[in-house]
């Protein structure tokens, strides 16, 4: 589970790696290379540019949404290409019509692939096409490679059904600290015969190392919601185990896709995308257990969103209840790690718009670049120092981020916009890592079970939130078992694929991108929880109120924290350590997670929702269920133009007059193309108005 501290660097101006498992190492701008793991810094023969936008309605007219075009079309580029070689261009983000208005109105639809010969020096190229006027930039198709080695400590299951008395029926959530921490219990075991070298202090009995409370209080919140299928959380990571038992319930389905087909049945852009897609292999299988995944998708997704009191395995933070058949939030697998392949921006990128355009609100990131603040010494030159720094070099990765933070949600949901959650990194580091540290997203750091910092953790500049990641050389002193590693009771239980587990199913991992999943759980426990309570938000409204509710930690910054540094990798004890507490008081954002919290605030805050605008084709009818977004049993509808649209209620044969009265859902007509309003009234509520739009077709038209 734990990386050794080897170099594994990668030449690059800007390398993404996963920020997992471990102390992994994490790599940015400028790293060397180690002859052991050579990884090119970008693509041979890619170039990604973004056109002007006077360019807009040209690049329309050559429809290069399917088929990639061998030229532009605009005279300059065209005469570039030529002198080096270019024979394709191709979108970044494939057309789909039910969202291509705001991939135009984002720019989205002016970032193109431009191949070449491969001969060509890719730093030359994108000089050349940068000083063309029709060209507002140009960068590598940068390489993106997971710079972890992925070892878990496999959980053995106890077989005892029940954990902490009426608590929960999964029988391994007792070890689950990070959810519900009540201190130190028989059920974390202190290790014997562990000696320490002579004269090293510590100042804690391994049981003061639980602290109760260290959590993310779930106990609380769970009395309020336990998650809504109404809420998608993306996960950009290798792919989740979709068959996993604890996991299967809450995969996110494309009901208009069929899993692995060959067609793009819902013309979005993706063929076979039921569950979410491959990007990294181009396909809508997920795959899991390809040589050299390590189950970090399955583990993350397993801290979100693992069904809750069905008796197997473990418990998440919003994974409903199957004892009161309550469903959890929904797991959308955006693949962007396969096995030992490198990947790149292109594929991340069109991962991030998938995830907006397909109803995802969070975005679930555990990895990032090396800190800028990194010691060069142990991972090589630092990563990014500022933002406009990292957009200058990453402007792929800034639009498509800008996207999914504006673009994700709805107007009538609980939340416009969406959230995009990252790892601060591993580095020991006083600043969080790129894209996190961005405007716009979340950068975690990670806390151990007694409220102090976890050893490895960034902090500091860019870090906004903190949440449980474990901390395996700081529980040296502990054990799940007389065969597994020391320390393993310190790091975070959750779901892996068998291959990986020793068929057991479920594993511990540590890092700031295990952090990572726990606020993008409770923050989708908090949109759940609205999405009940009828209540919408802003992404910036409900970041904001994420950070507000979070417990300040900082009480428990001072004095000195021992560890022994790399343990794990040891025979014995050899690299004892410490941490000054005191440089962390006011560095670790804005304090702990605290879902309790978060939940509590919610339906004071934001605003209610509203009743959407109805879009139909002429013809065709649109069936909108009214309890998704007021609150009330019954209600009633009427429609002031008549002529132009109906409405009944659902399953009503023929019934399309100018009232419907009911529970609803309701059922409107599309009549004859043109607009009207229409108005409904809760029983006992107040009335809104909304707008019914009919129109002749709405193929490729980006409104229906």
């Amino acid at each position: 589970m734990k990386m050794k501290y080897t170099r594994i660097l990668f030449a690059a101006l800007a390398i993404l790696s996963v920020s997992s498992c471990a102390k992994e190492v994490l790599s940015g701008p400028d790293v060397s290379v180690t002859q052991e793991e050579t990884v090119p810094s970008h693509l041979s023969g890619e170039v990604v540019l973004k056109f002007d936008e006077s360019l807009s309605d040209l690049l329309d007219k050559l429809n290069l949404d399917g088929t990639p075009a061998t030229r532009s079309g605009v005279t300059t580029v065209d005469e570039i290409l030529e002198i080096i070689g270019g024979y394709r261009l191709e979108r970044v983000f494939p057309v789909n019509p039910s969202t291509e208005d705001k991939a135009k109105e984002a720019g989205l639809n002016l970032w193109y692939v431009v191949y070449f010969d491969e001969n060509e020096d890719v730093d030359e190229v994108v000089k050349k096409l940068s000083a063309l006027g029709e060209v507002q930039s140009a960068s590598p198709v940068r390489t993106i490679k997971k710079a972890y080695d992925g070892r878990v400590i496999p959980y053995h299951p106890s077989g005892s059904m029940m954990t902490k008395a009426g608590e929960s029926t999964d029988p391994e959530f007792k070890m689950q600290w990070n959810l519900v921490n009540n201190g130190y219990t028989s059920d974390f075991v202190i290790k014997e015969g562990v000696t320490y070298p002579d004269g090293y202090p510590f100042d804690k009995q391994p049981q003061e190392k639980f602290i109760a409370g260290s959590d993310v209080n779930c106990k609380a919140a769970w009395e309020l919601c336990t998650g809504d299928p109404s809420i998608i959380v993306a996960v950009l990571d290798e792919g989740i185990f979709l068959e996993h038992p604890d996991l299967q319930a809450n995969i996110w389905t494309n009901e208009d896709e069929i899993y692995g087909s060959l067609e793009d049945n819902d013309n979005n852009g993706y063929a076979g995308d039921a569950h979410g897609y491959d990007f990294q292999n181009d396909r809508g299988i997920i795959s899991w257990d390809s040589y050299g995944d390590t189950g970090h998708g399955t583990h993350v997704s397993g801290v979100i969103a693992a069904v809750n009191n069905n008796g197997t395995g473990i418990s998440s933070i919003a994974g409903g209840d199957a004892s009161r058949n309550l469903p959890g939030v929904k797991l959308m697998s955006c693949q962007v790690f396969s096995g030992n392949l490198s990947s790149n921006t292109v594929s991340l990128a069109r991962a991030i718009k998938y995830a907006a355009d397909n109803g995802a609100v969070v975005l679930q990131c555990s990895f990032g670049y090396t800190s800028g603040a990194a010691n060069p010494y142990q991972y090589g030159n630092a990563g990014f120092k500022t933002e406009e720094e990292w957009e200058t070099y990453c402007p792929l990765e800034k639009s498509a981020l800008d996207y999914f933070i504006h673009y994700a949600g709805s107007d009538n949901g609980p939340i416009k916009g969406g959230i995009p959650v990252f790892a601060a990194g591993n580095e020991y580091a006083p600043q969080a890592g790129f894209p996190g540290a961005a405007e716009g997203c979340v950068s975690v750091a990670s806390v151990a079970a007694d409220f102090t910092p976890a050893t490895y953790t960034n902090y500091g500049e860019g870090t906004r939130i903190s949440a449980p990641g474990g901390d395996q050389d700081y529980y040296f002193d502990f054990q799940q078992s007389e065969e597994d590693d020391r320390g393993a009771v310190g790091c975070i239980l959750s779901t892996l694929p068998n291959h990986v587990s020793d068929n057991t199913g479920y594993g511990y991992m540590e890092g700031t991108s295990m952090a990572c999943p726990h606020v993008s759980g409770v923050i989708a426990l908090g949109l759940s929880y609205a999405a009940q309570m009828h209540r919408h938000f802003t992404a910036e409204e409900f970041r904001e109120l994420l950070f507000s509710t979070s417990r300040n930690i900082d009480d428990y910054m001072y004095g000195t924290k021992f560890f022994y540094m790399w343990q794990v990798d040891a025979s014995s004890l050899i690299h004892p350590d410490r941490l000054t507490l005191g440089s962390y008081s006011g560095n670790m954002g804005a304090g702990l997670v605290d879902a309790g919290a978060l939940l509590a605030k919610i339906s004071g805050a934001g605003v209610p929702m509203s009743f959407p605008n109805i879009y139909v084709q002429q013809g065709l009818t649109q069936t909108v269920d009214p309890s998704a977004f007021l609150d009330g049993t019954t209600f009633s509808v009427t429609v002031d133009d008549p002529s132009v649209a109906g409405v009944g209620t659902a399953g009503a044969s023929g019934s399309h007059g100018k009232t419907g009265e009911g529970a609803g859902p309701f059922t409107f007509f599309g009549l004859k193309s043109g607009s009207t309003t229409a108005t409904i009234t809760p029983a006992g509520g107040a009335a809104q108005t909304f707008v019914i739009t009919v129109r002749t077709s709405g193929s490729g038209s980006g409104w229906l």
